[in-house]
């Protein structure tokens, strides 16, 4: 059912969603934590939270960042058990998360893994309607929580992280004044998100196809890149994640040359050998 971008942001179910991840980057990385809220016609009609345990151990980088660690999720279901439940809680409503390019990206993956249609949402990102709409010292999802006297919880665990997202929006929308239309947050977010823009294996582009094959079989590639120290000459690197986003699709990898890792932006990437 497509939504009705003329009706309110009242006439639909809002879910606000957040991820902890083992790492920064989608197919290096996984989700290890996934909490939700649902909000309708004025209060809180759904939860949904679970810790959920990745293919491989958690490095103590990442562990520092959400607190949540290796023994915690060893008897955690894994993502394939929990992504329809998930799928099938947000369906038919607008969806919201801080950063949402992120979370998207990690949550397209799995729904891709499992083989399922993406639900019918409506995706919006109230970091990027936060920067629109509201002054704050900056607008990571805490500070939002500090400087407008919101419910945190506690940071960097994905349930209270989701909430805290969820009256980021509010006290945004409360700039736009009472009963504003969907089509009017869309207007102030000016950049569109929907599922199309994070597929990976069910993407038709073949370079970002065999580049997500270099990282899931751990090998190395030779690319032609725009820029750089080797401009318009091959060079090796080893792809370890992709980040689909709306300012442009990169892969991160560790340069053959210096063994740096770096950021290499898909449309400069003029060739590249996938065997």
């Amino acid at each position: 059912m497509p939504f009705d971008l003329k009706q309110t942001i009242h006439q639909y179910p809002i879910v606000a969603f957040d991820t902890e991840t083992s790492g920064a980057y989608p197919l290096e990385s996984e989700i290890v934590e996934l909490g939700a809220v649902k909000w309708y016609q004025g209060e809180v009609v759904g939860r949904f939270q679970t810790l959920l345990k990745p293919s491989r151990p958690m490095l103590p980088d990442n562990i520092r960042i959400h607190g949540i660690t290796n023994e915690m999720v060893a008897d955690a279901p894994a993502m394939k058990s929990e992504i329809k439940k998930f799928c099938e809680f947000i369906d038919g409503s607008i969806l919201l998360a801080h950063h949402a390019p992120f979370d998207l990206g990690f949550l397209t993956i799995e729904i891709e893994k499992a083989g399922l249609p993406f639900p019918n949402t409506l995706q919006m990102c109230t970091s990027l309607i936060a920067r629109a709409l509201l002054t704050t010292t900056n607008h990571k999802l805490q500070t939002l929580v500090k400087e407008l006297n919101l419910t945190g919880g506690s940071a960097h665990r994905a349930y209270d992280d989701a909430y805290a997202c969820l009256q980021v929006f509010f006290k945004s929308c409360e700039k736009l004044g009472e009963d504003i239309s969907l089509n009017r947050v869309l207007e102030v977010q000016k950049k569109e998100i929907n599922w199309d823009k994070y597929r990976i294996w069910s993407s038709q582009d073949q370079k970002i196809l065999s580049l997500a094959r270099a990282i899931v079989e751990n090998k190395s590639i030779n690319i032609v890149y725009e820029g750089g120290q080797t401009k318009g000459k091959p060079r090796p690197i080893k792809p370890m994640g992709i980040v689909r986003n709306p300012d442009g699709d990169y892969i991160h990898a560790e340069c053959g040359l210096d063994f740096q890792r770096k950021r290499f932006y898909l449309d400069k990437i003029l060739d590249y050998d996938p065997s």
